[in-house]
């Protein structure tokens, strides 16, 4: 049976903000790690907030936002709604987040890296995650043999959910809704990442297309698409980081052992050697000239798809979709033409195997991404 967790200076996070501007370059280096992670799927932000030792404090801090705080804000009583919730420690974690989000999809694009180097990049995070594993548990007082039980469980739970095979789901708001409020618990969830799960629910490509419509001529039908996922994103956070918190508070040992055996549950998908099954989504479709020089590199590459999360291809033939509606009609009346598609492609399913010397060439530079992970892990614990 769990016992009630004796409240250690780590664990009680006071109802109060204790932040100080002295924790600003450290909080912010923990945001922009909790970030890096995000980019990556099968890794969520609270993995990398339970490895950098602030993840009581961000539970904390997502449930001072009450609703009398929320009442504040729609009075534009601005100033007694930031008194009462954490405004530095979120201010200064979630600035740390953006520029890891802006830093690693514009400067360094590790979301292309993923495509073209994964054995670098999926061990890195193993590492990280397999050195933050024996971390947690040397971190745990008073250790007990109940915690296998647990640990037994969250492995048991996260092998399950990364295993899940995505299927039809409707695109109803209440689903919507629905999505929301699981993508964002799953968020919060040490090992989960609320990415992959809304991928498995076919709501992945749903939410990142309307949030394309946003800005443009289109604003108005994404915004209404994407309400209900943003309501129940609201709903989740407000009731999950609650239920989480009071979790730790009364049986901390056993709760943070069900979080390792999520950590290592999502292990499975996060080894940097997989086979991973793609599916490809036509974009957009231009009508360009025939001698245009991206028509002509598209030809010299010839039928080879290239390793990347993004490409363009000439069309083969038309399709049956009002994207092509336009552009057709062009085509038919100017024959020195072609249609140029821009085609992404999303992961749908990776199965983990033992990678073979001759066949995979990157493979001593997989062990060795995860070495270094490794080694970073002595270093962030440091930040704890």
């Amino acid at each position: 049976m769990a016992e009630k967790a004796k409240k250690s200076p780590s664990s009680d996070v006071s109802a109060k903000d204790q932040t100080s501007l002295k924790e600003f370059p450290m909080l912010l280096l923990k945001g922009f790690l909790m970030g890096s992670a995000d980019v990556v799927p099968g890794v969520s932000g609270g993995t990398m907030a339970l490895i950098l030792g602030i993840y009581e404090r961000l539970l904390s801090a997502i449930k001072s936002v009450s609703g009398s705080v929320i009442k504040d804000v729609f009075t534009f009583r601005l100033m007694q709604a930031a008194a009462q919730v954490h405004f530095l420690f979120m201010v200064i974690l979630f600035s740390g987040i953006a520029a890891a989000l802006v830093f690693f999809t514009k400067v360094v694009p590790l979301q292309v890296y993923m495509f073209t180097n994964p054995e670098i990049v999926f061990g890195l995070f193993f590492g990280l995650i397999l050195g933050s594993i024996y971390v947690l548990i040397k971190a745990i007082e008073q250790r007990h043999g109940s915690m296998i039980i647990f640990i037994v469980v969250g492995t048991a739970v996260g092998l399950w959910v990364v295993q899940l095979v995505p299927t039809q789901t409707p695109e109803h708001p209440l689903f919507v809704f629905f999505s929301g409020v699981v993508a964002i618990t799953a968020m919060i969830l040490p090992g989960i990442s609320g990415s992959y799960l809304l991928l498995i629910m076919r709501k992945y490509d749903f939410v990142l297309t309307n949030i394309g419509k946003l800005g443009g001529a289109e604003t108005i039908q994404g915004f209404l698409a994407l309400f209900p996922f943003i309501i129940g994103a609201v709903v989740g956070l407000a009731l999950f980081s609650r239920i989480l918190s009071w979790l730790l508070a009364r049986y901390h040992r056993a709760t943070l052992s069900v979080l390792i055996g999520f950590l290592l549950g999502s292990l499975l998908v996060i080894w940097p050697f997989q086979d991973r099954e793609y599916i490809e989504q036509v974009r957009e479709v231009e009508l360009l000239q025939a001698n245009d020089s991206l028509v002509l590199e598209i030809a010299g590459a010839g039928n080879r798809v290239p390793a990347l999360p993004e490409y363009k291809r000439v069309a083969s033939e038309p399709r049956e979709s009002n994207l092509y509606d336009k552009e057709c009609l062009a085509l038919e009346s100017e024959e020195s033409t072609v249609l140029v598609e821009t085609v992404k492609r999303k992961l749908i399913s990776s199965k983990p195997f033992w990678p073979d010397p001759v066949s995979n060439p990157n493979r001593w530079m997989g062990f060795l991404s995860i070495l270094v992970g490794l080694v970073l892990m002595v270093g962030l614990e440091r930040l704890r």
